[in-house]
């Protein structure tokens, strides 16, 4: 074989496996062969009226079913759901007429990108119908899912539901076998009945996944994203987190270690999962009353001092509005104090989960929250009014830029907003906290609250997605120890009982069976301190990040609102850019950990003298899920086959 050939033999192989894995092109998704202009922006402009409509009248809908619940509410809301499923698929259909990625407008392109790559519009009528009724199904096993409490199995008590019943025990119950008993109820329980469905739903979702172009539903739930190093990226901040979220975990362990014996867990090993105050084992500020630095030092908690000074839920809503105007940013307008649920109504049904909605006309504007009197809701007030200021500063965006920069960024700045509400520093000067606010142990024990419930969070917040689209890509064996080795891998936790492929695990996470995308949990993780560290900067804040309070602050508040403005029209990463006044356009991990770095200077000192600082699972840890597919066949990628077909080539060609 001449040499010639050969190199050109390597070469094609070589590319033929990069194309397996290079980033979704335009030329790879769902388009037809108009290329007027005139009739792109013409349909988009139908699109933006009568999108707003059809928003209007679905959030009218679920409004009403959510403040009031009853069957006739229900329906309504259903039917309108469905009305508004069909128009999705017409604007579809047309949105793919058009050769979008060769028009010459960028906005045009952009907006027929979206339109075409979201959502399960490809599929068959027939198709399109069984995956949400899929959804629908796996969504309602979900909600109707009950356990038996501990030591009782009388089926006239096996009633206990998600919300209040198993959140609450898993919180507060310090008894390692009821503990126990909960996890595996509810898990046994809510899973099985799923799997089937979620393998059909699995098969469907590739197969509108490819029709759109795209090689799985995991490629299509990340192309929201735009951008394609996505995954490098989340990676490279996970790894700057990782030592930290180590350091955190050692101690935690030592402490449950202290409180439950050694009989759980090893001084080196992972930690079982019922043990950290959360049914997911994603937030452990459950069990802070274990693992608090100093016991004996009162915590920043104002709810006392609240009921004191006779806070009601209308003064909270105007403290949260007042934090806002204080930063020139807007007033809330008269349709949200007119039409907003702020407390429990006593003569009806509602879902009390605090939430903030957009009626997509630019002029209703609200919030729905069982408000209580406490600290809790305080920073829920302020959270949720945050995303009703993200709402009104994009209001003139057009219907499909009316949201966040990316899946993330509303969640995040929401968040970064309730951090400079929660915080040593802000109390006090609302005259809610009056101790000394530079007590080092007061400090301390506020950064443990607050990483228990975030730091924690995060390896959870990044595996969640990473399984979904393992699954996706590689197909529904062996899901379930998938699940368990990323939640070893990145978590250091195993499951308090053994299990197999007959259970489904992620599906006791309500996200996975209602088909929610979770990387942007993640993402706002992330986004939340980076925009919180960015205020603090304009505000001239110069002391430790943690004691950062933006309040009346112009400039803060001037950036603020450069930033939200853009709502989707701008690339998330032209945001970031212009937020962190041109440092960076990526997600970073280093706002995080500046955040809590006095946290981890104490957390390296408690560590000194540990085994070590993170986990080293055994054969037994692994065998509690791994013993399930010791016989797995091997799979080969489809850049892997090419590679081997190519080295036979080679080869036979260079010896013939």
């Amino acid at each position: 074989m001449s040499v010639v050939f050969w190199l050109f033999t390597v070469n094609l192989c070589i590319l033929a496996t990069l194309n397996t894995t290079a980033a979704v092109s335009d030329a790879r998704l769902a388009q037809g062969t108009n290329l007027n202009l005139g009739d792109a922006l013409q349909f988009l402009r139908e699109y933006d009226v009568e999108a707003s409509g059809m928003c209007f009248r679905v959030s009218s809908a679920q409004w009403n079913y959510a403040t009031n619940i009853t069957d006739f509410n229900k329906r309504r809301m259903i039917e309108e759901q469905t009305l508004r499923a069909k128009f999705e698929r017409l604007s579809w259909r047309k949105a793919i007429s058009f050769e979008w990625s060769r028009l010459p407008d960028p906005m045009a392109r952009r907006q027929l990108r979206m339109l075409v790559t979201e959502g399960r519009a490809s599929l068959p009528d027939d198709k399109f119908n069984e995956i949400y009724h899929l959804i629908a199904e796996m969504k309602d096993v979900y909600a109707n899912t009950k356990v038996c409490p501990y030591n009782n199995f009388d089926a006239r008590y096996c009633d206990l539901e998600l919300e209040p019943d198993v959140s609450k025990t898993m919180a507060h119950s310090r008894n390692p076998d009821e503990l126990a008993h909960i996890w595996k109820e509810w898990h046994d329980k809510v899973g099985p009945p799923m799997k089937n469905k979620f393998m059909r739903f699995v098969q469907l979702a590739n197969q509108a996944a490819r029709m759109n172009g795209f090689n799985d539903a995991g490629e299509q739930m990340q192309f929201a994203y735009e951008t394609d190093d996505l995954e490098d990226e989340l990676l490279e901040t996970w790894l700057k987190l990782e030592p930290l979220y180590k350091e955190l975990y050692t101690y935690v362990r030592k402490k449950l270690m202290q409180r439950y014996g050694d009989v759980y867990m090893r001084p080196d090993g992972p930690i079982p999962a019922h043990l950290l105050g959360n049914l997911w084992a994603q937030d452990w500020s459950n069990i802070k009353d274990i693992v608090m630095p100093f016991s004996n030092v009162r915590n920043i908690e104002v709810t006392d001092e609240m009921l004191r000074q006779g806070f009601s839920p209308s003064r909270m809503f105007q403290m949260a509005e007042e934090f806002f105007t204080s930063l020139g940013l807007k007033g809330m307008p008269p349709e949200f104090w007119r039409y907003s649920m702020l407390e429990r109504p006593l003569d009806r049904r509602v879902q009390c989960t605090a939430s903030a909605w957009d009626f997509c006309n630019r002029v209703d504007y609200r919030i729905k929250q069982c408000t209580e009197i406490n600290m809790d809701s305080l920073i829920s007030t302020h959270h949720e009014m945050a995303h009703l200021q993200y709402y009104l500063q994009y209001a003139d965006q057009p219907y499909l830029y009316r949201d966040g920069a990316n899946p993330g960024f509303h969640e995040g700045i929401a968040s970064a907003i309730s951090m400079s509400i929660n915080n040593p520093v802000h109390l006090h000067r609302i005259g809610l906290f009056n101790n000394n606010t530079d007590v080092y142990e007061t400090n301390l024990n506020f950064l443990m609250t607050s990483a228990l419930e975030k730091l924690a969070y995060a390896p959870f917040a990044y595996l969640v997605d990473k399984w979904r689209s393992k699954v996706f890509r590689d197909g529904v064996k062996h899901m379930n120890s998938a699940w368990w080795e990323l939640r070893l891998q990145y978590q250091g936790i195993v499951p308090p009982i053994p299990r197999t492929e007959a259970h489904l695990d992620p599906m006791s996470k309500r996200h996975i069976p209602a088909d929610l995308p979770y990387t942007r949990y993640y993402v706002a993780l992330l986004l939340q301190f980076q925009v919180h560290e960015a205020l603090c900067d304009a505000a001239g804040h110069g002391g430790q990040l943690h004691m950062c309070d933006i309040y009346r602050s112009r400039d803060a508040g001037r950036l603020l609102a450069e930033t939200l403005k853009f709502g989707k029209s701008k690339h998330w990463k032209d945001i970031i850019r212009i937020l962190t006044s041109g440092k960076t356009d990526r997600l970073s991990a280093d706002a995080m950990l500046r955040y809590y770095q006095p946290l981890e200077l104490w957390l390296r000192v408690q560590n000194r003298d540990e085994i070590i600082v993170g986990w080293k699972p055994n054969t037994a840890d692994t065998a509690l899920f791994q013993s399930l597919h010791s016989a797995q066949p091997q799979t080969t990628s489809s850049s892997g086959l090419i590679l081997v077909i190519c080295f036979i080539v080679v080869v036979r060609s260079t010896y013939s």
